[in-house]
């Protein structure tokens, strides 16, 4: 339609879209008839566009130019021109490891943006669930799970203690031990308050909690100031030293957990979620060592 109106003649509109004339023709008639009237009036010598066809050649003009640069954007997001993923991740992986993976990310990829969520354990799964965001990295539900799971380490948990801790000069705390000092935990429904209460349980244990907190910082500040004693996943070694606090290999029992990428089974990632997967499948995780 475009060209003809352009150049008000078949023969010419044939010539630049390399159609026959037939072809042209029944294409024109195809759209008349989907629109509901004639867009050119024809004869045997002039090819004039009618009111109904002036109406449309600004609105076909605006189309074209739309779907150009809708093709232009996504040639760029195939590409990794362009594009933005959303991911949700447990604070303490957020905060510890995530950063230096991104790093890496960036450096593969600078035109693709990130949004990250750091929410607790159990949203980074219902952000999921609802579709907010296409990565979650959490621990691994101990119960089976729609979505799929790929584990990329296994944490094990650790005793946090003050400096001034009789503790704080051992090789390796028993939980016996440990539990003889004011507990500061997570606020429930924290994944790690819930694992520790449940492994504790099944050895006939149970957490003496004096304090509370909904960030592991915090909980970190409070042991470090002399409060009390915690216990927090390996990759939190690094904040706690910053807090001031003491990490120490726990046992007795010894209560770990994988910790992994969670994505929906049924829903296909975008390229730019695809690219951030491979990234995190390739980074190390460096967990720093009590």
């Amino acid at each position: 339609f475009l060209i003809v109106a352009q150049t008000l003649s078949f023969a010419q509109a044939c010539e630049r879209l390399h159609l026959s004339q037939p072809a042209l023709s029944l294409s024109i008639k195809a759209l008349e008839a989907n629109l509901g009237g004639a867009l050119f009036s024809r004869t045997t010598r002039t090819v004039q566009l009618t009111p109904e066809g002036e109406a449309l050649l600004p609105l076909a003009r605006r189309l074209m130019a739309d779907w150009d640069n809708a093709r232009d954007e996504l040639r760029q997001r195939f590409s990794l021109e362009l594009g933005r993923v959303t991911i949700a991740a447990m604070p303490s992986f957020a905060g510890n490891i995530l950063p230096g993976i991104l790093k890496n990310f960036r450096a593969r990829h600078p035109n693709i943006g990130v949004t990250i969520q750091d929410v607790i354990n159990e949203e980074v799964l219902d952000l999921l669930q609802i579709g907010k965001v296409e990565l979650g990295i959490a621990f691994e539900p101990p119960a089976a799970s729609r979505l799929q799971f790929t584990p990329l380490y296994r944490d094990r948990f650790v005793a946090v203690v003050p400096m001034d801790s009789p503790l704080a000069d051992a090789r390796e705390v028993a939980w016996g031990q440990l539990l003889r000092y004011p507990f500061i935990a997570l606020q429930r429904p924290s994944a790690v308050r819930h694992m520790l209460e449940e492994a504790l349980a099944a050895s006939s244990q149970s957490l003496p909690v004096e304090f509370e907190s909904h960030q592991l910082s915090t909980v970190g500040r409070m042991v470090a100031s002399g409060l009390g004693v915690s216990a927090v996943p390996s990759l939190c070694i690094g904040q706690m030293k910053e807090l001031g606090a003491v990490c120490l290999p726990l046992c007795e029992p010894v209560i770990e957990r994988s910790v992994g990428i969670f994505q929906q089974s049924d829903r296909e990632l975008s390229v730019a979620g695809r690219a951030l997967l491979n990234t995190l499948l390739s980074s190390p995780i460096d967990i720093p060592s009590v």
